[in-house]
């Protein structure tokens, strides 16, 4: 399962390098060096290996950094992610929060500054490609999609869609994702039902608060509800995170529950606070309640005649 996840995540990480260049190779470099040496701190004294977990956790976790992030923050938050978030319950399988959104999270709050001013502008057809030597971190700083919107200026939907357009590194390629999404289902690595409630639960309070005039926190127009659905993490996260199977819920109809709960609640806070991205608080908050969501709804009915396989 771990293996069907990177293998998806190999396009994604390709277009990011045709993004941003070798700031993309420094930042995945960082990321898995300090990743898995936190992994193999935590192992080594129980006489366990490192497991394939943390290469996925590293991947997530570098693809939604931003371009020119410094390595040092890059650094502490996968070391955050993979110490507090995960190996302090017990390591894998005994985690309650997704530990490359504990550490996103982590660095977001701590570091807001070296965090937001990270974003550069991404390399586009017609454009020669430098290899991301091609401008400068101080002349090339500006606004993501989601922060020209919350100034009342409506992104490209073309940028949107193709992918170029500024964003953490892995999030815009937005075609990539959802094959990525199809790639999973069809294989059984990613839960469907929560991939879909989220998506539509993000969707249907973004279009409600459209329609009565609601306008985001500091913001002169209400969000484009297309435009709000294609710009920030909300395909990335949803597809590679929230159906995370050690921190979802197991039981089908907690699955409907918890994707709801996330999509309307990075929904709610996109509008209703001051951060530009709220898809990553959406699924700490879903992590919480995913165990006492699967106290709430009953189990799936066996089959009749058939044991062990669920209905």
């Amino acid at each position: 399962m771990m293996r069907k996840v990177v293998y998806s995540l190999i396009p994604i990480f390709a277009f990011s390098i045709l993004l941003y260049g070798w700031r993309s190779l420094a930042v995945t470099a960082t990321v898995f060096l300090f990743g898995i040496l936190s992994e193999y701190i935590f192992t080594r004294p129980k006489g366990k290996k490192v497991s394939e977990a943390v290469l996925v956790t590293s991947a997530l976790y570098a693809l939604s950094m931003p371009p020119a992030v410094p390595l040092w923050i890059a650094a502490i938050g996968i070391i955050f992610g993979v110490a507090f978030a995960k190996n302090v319950f017990g390591g894998f399988g005994r985690n309650i929060f997704n530990p490359a959104i504990a550490g996103r999270l982590f660095v977001y709050v701590a570091f807001p500054d070296g965090m937001q001013r990270s974003f550069i502008q991404p390399w586009r057809p017609g454009m020669p490609w430098t290899f991301g030597f091609g401008t400068s971190i101080d002349t090339a700083t500006s606004a993501t999609p989601l922060m020209d919107m919350k100034e009342g200026i409506p992104p490209n939907l073309l940028d949107l869609i193709t992918g170029f357009r500024m964003g953490a590194l892995g999030e815009s390629a937005v075609i990539l994702i959802i094959l990525a999404a199809l790639y999973l289902i069809f294989t059984k690595t990613a839960n469907w039902k929560i991939i879909l409630s989220t998506f539509l639960s993000f969707s249907a309070v973004t279009v409600a608060l459209w329609a009565v005039g609601i306008s985001p926190a500091g913001s002169s127009a209400p969000f484009p509800p297309i435009a709000s659905m294609l710009s920030g993490s909300l395909l990335f996260i949803t597809v590679f995170m929230v159906t995370d199977p050690v921190t979802a819920p197991k039981k089908p109809g907690a699955q409907w529950a918890y994707g709801i709960l996330i999509g309307g609640v990075s929904a709610a806070i996109r509008i209703f606070s001051l951060f530009p991205e709220g898809v990553s608080f959406g699924l700490l908050i879903g992590n919480t309640f995913a165990s006492l969501l699967d106290e709430w709804f009953p189990a799936a009915k066996k089959k009749a005649g058939k044991k062990g396989a669920a209905a």
